[in-house]
């Protein structure tokens, strides 16, 4: 079963997961040490992130570790990117008001 990104990453555990072997690939064991799970726990969630191609496996000898899938975080990122533009253009008009609001306020 394939499952959406966003349900993926809805999830608090798998979003601090994400942030982890964002920086170096790790093992689940080495994962499960981060938080307050059982490794069975972690790999449930390795799985549902493998699922969504969020993550690659790599094994190194008797290991598997776990990295960050760079290439399907864009798609995130592009979903988020028409948001970015919404909120930055709110933000500038906020400005333009604030502006005008303390020039008014200087010429009293």
């Amino acid at each position: 079963m394939r499952r959406d990104i966003f349900q993926a990453i809805a999830d608090p555990t798998r979003r601090s997961i994400i942030t982890l072997i964002a920086v170096h690939a790790m093992t689940p064991n080495a994962l499960a040490e981060n938080f307050n799970i059982t490794r069975q726990a972690v790999s449930k969630h390795l799985r549902i992130l493998s699922e969504c191609d969020l993550v690659k496996q790599e094994q190194q000898g008797r290991e598997i570790y776990y990295s960050l899938e760079i290439e399907k975080m864009k798609e995130v990122d592009l979903w988020l990117e028409q948001f970015r533009k919404i909120w930055e253009t709110k933000f500038n008009q906020l400005d333009q008001v604030l502006l005008t609001m303390k020039k008014d306020k200087n010429e009293q």
